[in-house]
Parts: C-alpha cells; sequence; structure tokens
C-alpha cells in the first residue's frame, strides 16, 4: 500500500467526490438530505451575518398591534368626534371598512405615495360603499391583497365585486401567500408572479393563467414595471435588517395629538410607500425565514419590493457548476495529500485551502450576491483529505512501529524513541555537551572457562539469554543501553534522557539488584538443564561526562551515541574490583550518597584504581528499602561498619574484636576475613604514618 500510496488516495477522494454528486442528484434520501441541508444552512448563516439590503427609507409598516385591536382612548370624550376612534371602539376587528377610508384619506392628505393593504376583503362587508368610493378617488396609489383557496379545486380569492366591481381584472390586486421551501419550511424566495398550472403542480401550458403577487403591483404602482421578472421563477432574496421596518401603531395616525407631535400633522408620510397589515401576536400574520422565525408578513411585502426595485437578488451556483465545484474539490485534495509528501504541511494546506474558500464564499454574497456552493465542496474536499491522512497516519504509523521494533533489536528503547520522535533534538544534543551522568557496567564471571570447552552454539544460546535477561532489566529502568562489549554491557542513565541525578541513580542501583535476581533465575534454569551457573559483577557510579555520538560524520557512515569520562571509566574499574572483593555490586561515592535513602549499604573498601591519584570509598547494595532483607544482617552490619571504622582509624585491636563478633555470626564472609586478617597483620606491624587505608591497584 505504501508503494501505491497516490493510488489509494485517489480511490479515496474518488469516492468522496461520488457520494456527494449522488447527494446533488438525489437530495429527498435519508443520508444524502444531510448534505442539501448543510448548504441550506450554510445559505442562511449568510443571510444572518453576510451583507444586508439596504433599508428603504421612504417605505413604512403600519401595523394593526394589540393596542390598535383593544385601543382605548385616553379620555373617552377623545372619541367624540373622531370618526376613526369611534369606528375602532365601536366592535372589535373586523372594523367597519369606512375605517379605510378614512386612513387613505389621511394618508393622501399628507402626501402619501402609494398605500398597500396586506389584508383580504373577500367577501361583501360592512361599510364597502364608503371604501370603495376612497378607492376610485385614489386610483392607481392603492394596491389590495388577494390569495388562494388551494383546499380543493384552486379558487383565486379577490377583493369582493362590492370594492373591485371588475374582479380579477383590476391590476390593484395581488396575492399576498408565500411559498416556503420543502426541506424545512422557511421562505427564503419570492414569487412575483405565479401561473395556476405551477399551482397545481401541472407542467407550463399556453392557456395557463398568470396571477402578479402584491408586491409585484405595488412595483408597477410605483412607476416600475420592468422592475418586475417577466418569468414565472422565484427569487431569492436578500433580507434587509430585521429592525428595518419597524410597525406603526395605526390607531397613533389617528389621535391629533400623535398625527401632530410624531409624525409633524402628516409630513412624515409624505411620499411614502405605507402598508397597512397585522401587527399582532392574535393575528400571527409571521413567516418563517432565515432572517427571523417570526417575520411579519407586511414586512416581507416590503423586502420583495426593495429586491425589485434594487434589482439585489441572490443568485445560487448553477447546477452544471456545482458538478465542476465538487469534482473539483476530490481533486484538490488529491492534490494536497499525494503531490505534499509531509502529512503535517498536508493539513496546514487543507485548513488554509478551507479557509480561503469560506472567505471568498462570503466575499461572492457580500459583494455579488452569489449563494456560491460551499458545504458540498468542502463536504468532498475535507472528508476526502482527513481520510487520506487517516491512511497516510495509519502508513506511517505501521511503517514506524516496524521501524522501531528493529531499531529496538540493536539499539536501546529510548534512544530509539527519540530519534524517531524527535531526530534533530536527538542529533542536537549528540554534537557534544557535559552531562551529569549514572554509568552502569556488568559482566560475567565465568565465562571465558565456560567458553573453552563449551559447544559454541549453546554457548551463544547462554549468553543471548543471559543478554536478554539483563537488557530487558535496563529497559525496564528506562537506562539506555549504550553498548555490548563481549559479554559485558554498559548502560547509561541522563545521557539521553533524565529525570535528574537523584532518580537516575536510584534507577541504576534498582537495574543492578534487578540482573541480581534475574541471574540467580538463569542460574536455576541453567543447572536444571545440566549447564554451569554464572557469576556477574556489576559497577555503578555517577558524575559529569561527555555526551555525543562518537564515529565517521562521512555521508551514511556509522554515528554511536555514547558517553566519554572519567565518571565512565571508574563504572568499569568498579566493576572489574567486584572479583577482588567477592562482592556482585560495587558502587561509587557518588552515586552511594544519591541512593542512601532508598538503599541499603555496606561499605566495601577504599580505593585507588589505575589512572586516578585520589583514593575513593566504594560500598556494594544489599537491597532496597522495603524489601525482604535479613533484619539479623542488617543489624549486625553495623557491627561490621563500625569495625570497618575502627579500622581506619588505626584502632586494630577494637576493629580485630568487632571483624570477630560478626564473623561469629557470618563465618563465610569474605570482607569480614579480610579486614580481619589485616587488623591481625597491622596489630603486630602497624603501617607508617602514612597509611590512609585506601588500596592502589596498578591494573585495571
Amino acid at each position: 500500500m505504501a508503494r501505491h500510496r497516490r493510488w489509494v488516495i485517489a480511490l479515496i477522494c474518488a469516492f468522496w467526490t461520488l457520494a456527494v454528486l449522488a447527494a446533488l442528484s438525489f437530495p429527498e434520501l435519508p443520508f444524502f438530505s444531510a448534505v442539501a441541508r448543510g448548504e441550506q444552512s450554510f445559505g442562511d448563516m449568510l443571510r444572518r451575518e453576510g451583507r444586508k439590503a439596504p433599508t428603504h427609507p421612504e417605505f413604512v409598516f403600519l401595523g394593526i398591534d394589540e393596542s390598535t385591536r383593544n385601543f382605548t382612548p385616553f379620555n373617552p370624550e377623545d372619541a367624540i368626534g373622531n370618526r376613526a376612534f369611534e369606528l375602532i371602539t365601536e366592535r372589535p376587528p373586523p372594523w367597519s371598512r369606512e375605517l379605510w377610508s378614512v386612513l387613505l384619506d389621511r394618508l393622501f392628505a399628507a402626501g402619501a405615495r402609494l398605500v398597500i393593504f396586506d389584508m383580504i376583503f373577500g367577501k361583501p362587508g360592512d361599510g364597502d360603499e364608503a371604501f370603495r368610493n376612497a378607492l376610485e378617488r385614489y386610483g392607481d396609489r392603492i394596491v389590495l391583497g388577494a390569495n388562494f383557496d388551494l383546499s380543493g379545486q384552486l379558487t383565486a380569492i379577490w377583493p369582493s365585486p362590492t370594492l373591485f366591481p371588475n374582479g380579477e381584472r383590476d391590476d390593484r390586486a395581488g396575492y399576498v401567500v408565500f411559498f416556503p421551501d420543502g426541506l424545512d419550511g422557511k421562505t427564503r424566495s419570492l414569487r412575483y408572479r405565479i401561473s395556476d398550472r405551477q399551482l397545481a403542480g401541472q407542467a407550463p401550458h399556453s392557456s395557463q393563467q398568470i396571477f402578479e403577487s402584491l408586491s409585484a403591483r405595488a412595483v408597477a404602482k410605483l412607476g416600475h414595471p420592468e422592475a418586475v421578472p417577466a418569468d414565472l421563477n422565484a427569487r431569492l432574496l436578500r433580507f434587509a435588517a430585521n429592525n428595518a421596518y419597524e410597525p406603526i401603531s395605526m390607531w397613533e395616525i389617528f389621535d391629533p395629538a400623535m398625527w401632530q407631535a410624531n409624525y409633524g400633522s402628516g409630513a412624515f408620510f409624505k411620499d411614502k410607500v405605507v402598508i397597512v397589515g397585522a401587527a399582532s401576536q392574535v393575528d400571527r400574520d409571521v413567516v418563517n425565514t432565515p432572517a427571523s422565525p417570526s417575520l411579519p408578513g407586511p414586512v416581507l411585502h416590503l423586502h420583495a419590493i426593495g429586491a425589485a426595485l434594487d434589482h439585489d437578488f441572490l443568485r445560487p451556483t448553477p447546477l452544471a457548476w456545482r458538478y465542476i465545484l465538487v469534482c473539483a474539490a476530490g481533486l484538490l485534495a488529491w492534490l494536497c495529500l499525494a503531490c505534499i509528501p509531509r502529512p503535517a504541511v498536508s493539513l496546514l494546506a487543507i485548513v488554509s485551502a478551507t479557509a480561503s474558500y469560506l472567505a471568498f464564499a462570503r466575499f461572492a454574497y457580500d459583494q455579488w450576491g452569489f449563494l456560491l456552493l460551499t458545504v458540498p465542496f468542502l463536504v468532498t474536499f475535507m472528508a476526502g483529505g482527513a481520510f487520506s491522512l487517516g491512511f497516510q497516519y495509519v502508513l506511517e504509523r505501521r511503517d514506524k512501529v516496524r521501524t522501531r521494533r528493529t531499531l529496538e533489536r540493536y539499539v536501546s528503547k529510548n534512544v530509539v524513541k527519540e530519534i524517531l520522535e524527535n531526530p534533530h533534538g536527538f542529533y542536537s544534543s549528540m554534537k557534544g555537551s557535559r552531562k551529569p551522568v549514572t554509568v552502569l557496567f556488568s559482566d560475567l564471571i565465568g565465562f571465558t572457562t565456560l567458553s573453552e570447552r563449551a559447544d559454541p552454539e549453546e554457548l551463544v544460546r547462554q549468553l543471548n539469554e543471559y543478554l536478554s535477561g539483563m537488557v530487558a532489566v535496563v529497559f525496564e529502568n528506562e537506562g539506555t543501553l549504550d553498548k555490548f562489549i563481549g559479554d559485558a554491557i554498559m548502560a547509561v542513565w541522563g545521557n539521553v534522557h533524565s529525570k535528574g541525578p537523584v532518580d537516575d541513580a536510584k534507577a541504576a542501583a534498582r537495574t543492578a539488584l534487578g540482573m541480581r535476581k534475574a541471574l540467580k533465575s538463569l542460574n536455576q534454569g541453567w543447572r536444571t538443564e545440566g549447564r554451569m551457573g554464572l557469576g556477574m559483577g556489576v559497577g555503578i557510579n555517577q558524575g559529569e561526562a561527555l555526551v555525543g555520538n562518537v564515529g565517521s560524520y562521512a555521508p551514511n557512515e556509522r554515528l554511536d551515541p555514547t558517553v566519554i569520562g572519567d565518571a565512565v571509566n571508574l563504572a568499569s574499574r568498579l566493576e572489574a574490583l567486584t572479583r577482588t572483593y567477592a562482592v556482585d555490586i560495587l558502587v561509587g561515592p557518588s552515586a552511594t550518597e544519591l541512593i542512601r535513602d532508598d538503599f541499603h549499604l555496606r561499605s566495601v573498601a577504599c580505593v585507588q584504581v589505575k589512572g586516578k591519584t585520589q583514593p575513593v570509598d566504594v560500598a556494594t547494595i544489599i537491597g532496597a528499602k522495603g524489601d525482604d532483607t535479613d533484619p539479623e544482617l542488617l543489624k549486625w552490619l553495623e557491627t561490621y561498619e563500625e569495625a570497618l571504622r575502627k579500622f581506619r582509624e588505626r584502632d586494630f585491636t577494637q576493629a580485630k574484636i568487632l571483624f570477630s563478633r560478626f564473623l561469629e555470626f557470618y563465618p563465610s564472609d569474605y570482607l569480614a576475613k579480610l579486614y580481619l586478617d589485616r587488623a591481625l597483620e597491622y596489630e603486630k606491624e602497624p603501617p607508617d604514618q602514612s597509611w590512609t587505608a585506601a588500596e592502589v591497584f596498578t591494573k585495571k
């Protein structure tokens, strides 16, 4: 799959391209409808957050609100002689239609340009004569609402013949109904003209009857019939701000004080286009739109009139271009993944391209009124990109695991982790620096003798068993396996990753105890199989060392990350001295002080190894505090430590007594017998005054 990476990515991108193309072709299917709903929601977001249609200051919404429906004069005497107040207060709505003739007289006397009634006067009513006279008086300066009865056979509901004797032939009536979208019931568009066959869901025919909307009639009466779209298609609206046309309570028009104070005795209405309609919760004349879930119907008519006058409609992406854009999205996703080798850069390219496309979609909406196909494009692009990135991640993860497993057969696990996860940082840190490290050397005792007489294959198998067990203990304690030196092991703490000198030294001490335990288990198994058991020596030291890559810097040549310095040399010398003092672990002085709180220690000697001018105190590890350590041994070790202190203070007689007392309980203890023999010797022939109790070694 790695060899065919580009083809696999191409298949992933092609799959998502075809899936989204299917969603565009069959939006009614449940799975695919989510894409259509997403695109619709994105368009609604643009309508809410993007540029709004300009507000027309000449448009006025005269609302029949709660205060008008339940009108009560401030002073009952105000209604006397005020015909409008008398008509409003004599009964609840519907009022006598004489009220509308009074309203028309007042508005046109003030200089109103056009009055639109977002109301249906389909049946004869009280006051029709006065209202008809007003309609005739003001002629083409008035538009009334009409409607359709779609419950059975299509029926157009025109204003009553008592108002419009010519009925449907009168060009002052237009339908007020809005046709919401089928997916979620929101109204995003308006049909300025519609045919009876469209209403019936039938195909167009030359005999079809055309109806015009209230807003189309209003635009024509304003002297711009050419602004009304001539076809029967719906037009997507760019909505004005929600507060663009706040309603004015109709009763205020008839109140003399309000008329004078708020409306300048009618000057406010000069050249205004006034729409009269419901503005109360009781009438529920509201429309669910992307701009508002309860936009008053009269306000939506004003939005439609403004859109026609400004020629400001939204344009959707043509169908052919939708398919082209989706295919381009799949191709772009493939280019971002197949042509960019680094996944992080590919991800950055995907995020940048997505942000740029969204920004351009917003720009196209604001500047050109163009609804650029966005959600299907981004679904194709991002899904293809995300799944391709996931494929590459799995591929790289598999390769990295394979590489890690291969490297861990030759290199310490923490070194492998640093090389794979932070190669540049690891290389920089290995150029050369001084760091406090803890170094452990371990070596087999008796292996040389065994190698002289054992079968080679058997010997290699036994050595591998030993090394596998010891290396596992190093890795368990987060140590770095520096190298194998024959049957010897060199491990380091603090060179690649450090938890601090104290924790590093304690980890090395736990490793030494773990090696002791692992070798004991191996020896039991070997002896059961009839093979010879082996001994081991471990030297531990802590100090500053030079950490870096050692080897050839020539291209493709090998570099060996290691540590160099006196601290390393002393650890090696201590491992060799374990044979001299018959202990399996020796710890240098600095490491001893760092681990003393967590481990039971036993002083061994003051030694001056080859290459050093100053002697150092070394100790061995009995066990970790909290482990199952013999309490009697710990008690008598206090006697041993006191005897050694007396020995170093040249009190050989007292040292002899204390060592003898310790040997009564542990007669085979090599160190106690060694120091007892020396105390007896020095008691007879004391050393000169320059004696420091240090042993000087001239060989490694």
